[in-house]
């Protein structure tokens, strides 16, 4: 029951998240808010990119940020942005419809090298450090969005533009 009620919460997160990057405007890809911000294209790329770490959550005992990849060039395009996510929900969802509970409640361990950053059931794992993570990149996104005056879609209801809409 308690591994369902996960599934259900993530499945529905992935969809919102889903819903925000397909109202990014590819003309916008390179925008960003502050020269120290990402822009729009890298932050959707990392949005995407937490999906290497969802899955190593789900696969293995350990994730070692040391050994982790270069960050990859951001996206050239939605398409590609939608795309990519896609098949890596396909996959964390398959890997966490396949994982039992008592797997789920193995400690997971985040290092970089030599140093202990935490460790936790995997379950909660992949709740804070993979899917609360996306939120808030998610979010971020968001009030991109807004700042480019594009419509920003409700998530757990309607947002101010749906609402704007809807009159």
């Amino acid at each position: 029951m308690v591994k369902e009620l996960m599934l259900g919460d993530v499945m529905q997160e992935f969809a919102g998240t889903r819903r925000i990057l397909e109202c990014i405007p590819e003309e916008h890809l390179t925008w960003k808010p502050h020269e120290r911000s990402m822009s729009v294209g890298e932050l959707a790329t990392h949005i995407v990119n937490l999906f290497i770490w969802q899955e190593a959550i789900l696969r293995y005992p350990a994730f070692d940020l040391a050994a982790a990849p270069p960050p990859r060039e951001p996206f050239k395009s939605r398409e590609a942005i939608i795309e990519e996510y896609d098949e890596r929900v396909t996959r964390v969802s398959k890997l966490l419809s396949e994982s039992g509970e008592e797997y789920l409640g193995e400690v997971w361990t985040l290092r970089r090298g030599e140093t202990l950053i935490q460790q936790q059931p995997r379950a909660h794992a992949l709740r804070t450090f993979g899917v609360n993570h996306m939120i808030h990149h998610r979010a971020q996104l968001g009030v991109y969005l807004r700042l480019i005056d594009i419509p920003v879609p409700g998530l757990y209801g309607p947002s101010a533009d749906d609402k704007l809409q809807a009159r």
